[in-house]
């Protein structure tokens, strides 16, 4: 039981627990389905400088707490203009004493110990000493960006990909012998982006130049998409991704869509129920792709991006101003999961929800559409985003647990643009131990080291490796 900050017991209250992390979590590998690691820097084998090169230049997360505290933007995302990197993680030094009982607390201590071996907290007293020793070993070939991902112990990483992406550093990675599996992952939001007319025409402009074709109708639409879904499936690609505010299912008819679409064409927007029919049009037509392919894919419900209007104008977007939004999700997601299933299009599913609001519900939906053939085929997917800390990632467990089978969970991802945040698994790792061991010692579950750890086991890569069978 642990009763010193991140010790060998860090979060695992019970021997149970304690034995369960150590000898059946702990030494798996890391399969990352899901991730936002530039391609680039791998292929690169770039080194960092500090850690402000590696901790804040893109780290929303601590962007929004810095802001919480008062930090200037010139020392948070840079913007108008970039304070030095010292200052900048000398501001972030000052406010993590202050993200106590909030995960980052956690994520940064443990990736300072873990990587760098610095066993104080960071603080301003600490910050000088701390920030010249990381930088020493982050300029060394052992802190490269692949000598990070070999020491972390990671099996496969994917990449999110945007369809008009040429790939070309991913199929120059292939052939250089690293021994991780990097691997793109389809991610064709833009496609559904026909609210903002500025958005989609350039998108459907570089569309044309990726896929060597005009497109001027919907049927052209689909023809350049499954082209590029083609090329993808040729690069390696196995993996969707779909991060939209929630499911798009109403009726629509061919020729309702091709008129909305002619009027995207002619750089108008979308709204209403033309905006409504074109989406489900379109989303049913990229998972039909998928299905065809023998793909999984994984659909981010409920994320309310970028609602500060001043924030938009003056950062752009993806800079730390989205949240949790409440949209409805259950109605249309079983319109559409139910459709796919009565044509033979329904593979292999991860549905996660930013509101844990959905939780019970997803975790009873995907039962419906189970195929008894497929194991674990429907997923709820992990704790995702504002939901990835220890009470949002035992609620996740628990819903699954008492709806379904976390014995089939495919576990954790990263979802970060950091390669210092692999850690993220050794917390959901624990959490996971503490759930299952405080089970076994409360007479809940037996005492059987080798069904509940091989079930850990499972949970921490099996079941993923099997599931997505990339590797």
């Amino acid at each position: 039981m642990s009763g010193t900050f991140l010790d060998d017991n860090f979060l695992l209250p019970c021997a149970a627990a304690e034995r369960l992390y150590h000898e059946y979590a702990a030494g798996q590998p890391i399969y990352d389905y899901h991730s936002h690691l530039p391609i680039k820097q791998i292929l690169d084998d770039v080194t960092f400088q500090n850690m402000t090169q590696v901790w804040l230049y893109g780290d929303h997360y601590k962007w929004r707490a810095m802001r919480a505290s008062g930090v200037p933007e010139t020392h948070v995302s840079g913007i108008p203009e970039a304070a030095d990197d010292y200052a900048r993680f000398e501001a972030w030094a000052k406010v993590l004493p202050r993200t106590i009982s909030n995960p980052l607390y956690h994520w940064s201590h443990l990736e300072l110990k873990r990587y760098f071996g610095v066993d104080k907290q960071l603080s301003p007293a600490t910050c000088r000493e701390i920030y010249d020793h990381c930088a020493a070993k982050l300029t060394t070939p052992e802190f490269s960006v692949r000598s990070i991902i070999r020491r972390s112990n990671v099996a496969l990483v994917c990449t999110t990909d945007d369809p008009v992406d040429d790939l070309a550093d991913h199929l120059k990675l292939a052939n250089d012998n690293f021994q991780t599996a990097v691997l793109p992952a389809w991610r064709p939001d833009k496609a559904l982006a026909a609210d903002n007319a500025e958005t989609i025409t350039a998108w459907l402009d570089k569309l044309e130049k990726a896929a060597n074709r005009t497109v001027a109708t919907f049927r052209d639409l689909l023809e350049a998409l499954w082209g590029r879904h083609q090329f993808f499936h040729d690069s390696g690609c196995r993996l969707s991704d779909y991060g939209i505010e929630r499911p798009y299912a109403v009726p629509y008819t061919d020729s309702e869509v091709e008129a909305a679409f002619k009027k995207i064409r002619s750089g108008q927007a979308l709204s209403g129920d033309e905006l409504e029919k074109y989406r489900s049009a379109i989303l049913y037509e990229l998972l039909k792709m998928d299905a065809e392919q023998d793909w999984t894919q994984q659909l981010h419900f409920g994320a309310k991006r970028n609602n500060s209007s001043r924030a938009l104008a003056l950062r752009g977007p993806d800079t730390g101003y989205d949240s949790i939004g409440e949209f409805p999700i259950g109605d249309a997601l079983v319109a559409l999961l139910d459709r796919l299933e009565r044509e033979d299009k329904l593979t292999r599913t991860i549905i996660y929800v930013l509101n844990p609001k959905d939780n019970d519900m997803i975790a009873s939906l995907i039962g419906s559409f189970q195929d008894g053939k497929t194991v674990g085929k429907m997923q709820f997917g992990t704790a995702w985003w504002h939901n990835d800390h220890k009470d949002g990632m035992i609620r996740q467990m628990n819903a699954l647990a008492s709806m379904g089978l976390i014995s089939r969970f495919v576990g954790m991802l990263t979802d970060s643009r950091s390669f210092l945040s692999y850690p993220r698994h050794e917390y959901f790792r624990r959490l996971l131990c503490a759930k299952l061991g405080c089970e076994m010692d409360a007479g809940e579950i037996p005492m059987d080291f080798e069904l509940v750890g091989g079930m850990v086991a499972d949970i921490c890569y099996g079941n993923a490796h099997s599931y997505f069978n990339m590797i």
